[in-house]
């Protein structure tokens, strides 16, 4: 059961971004989704690291004025472990979306760490490369 619980919070994290079709983008549900304090890491072309209102903010901007639309990310691949109340998951991800007029598609890794909680599942610390 804990391996389908972490498969729909990582879902509801890749979810979050999407503004296809006109739909709002959901930026604030990662304040749900991960414990308060979490971390959020971009690995690269800037190495930046990202308290959760930091990385909300300029991405739920980003998604709700017209700059970024029909965006969206899934999960392509995925290996999750998990020991007792801890999990680590590695997986690689595709995005596509129209930026300032422009289509464009990519891709990258991300790591994600969970911890189980009287609420169940939590993301701790996220971190991501994107390849492309």
């Amino acid at each position: 059961m804990s391996k389908i619980e972490i498969d729909v919070v990582t879902a509801e994290f890749f979810d979050a971004f999407d503004n296809r079709g006109g739909k709002a983008a959901d930026v604030a549900r990662i304040r749900r989704l991960m414990l308060p304090g979490g971390v959020i890491v971009k690995t690269g072309p800037e190495f930046t690291v990202y308290t959760m209102d930091e990385f909300i903010e300029p991405r739920q901007r980003l998604l709700t004025d017209g700059r970024l639309v029909e965006f969206s990310e899934w999960e392509t691949s995925e290996r999750t472990e998990i020991a007792g109340d801890i999990a680590s998951r590695f997986g690689e991800y595709r995005k596509s979306g129209i930026l300032d007029g422009e289509p464009f598609e990519g891709g990258g890794t991300k790591t994600i760490q969970f911890v189980r909680t009287s609420e169940g599942w939590r993301i701790a610390a996220l971190a991501w490369y994107d390849h492309s």
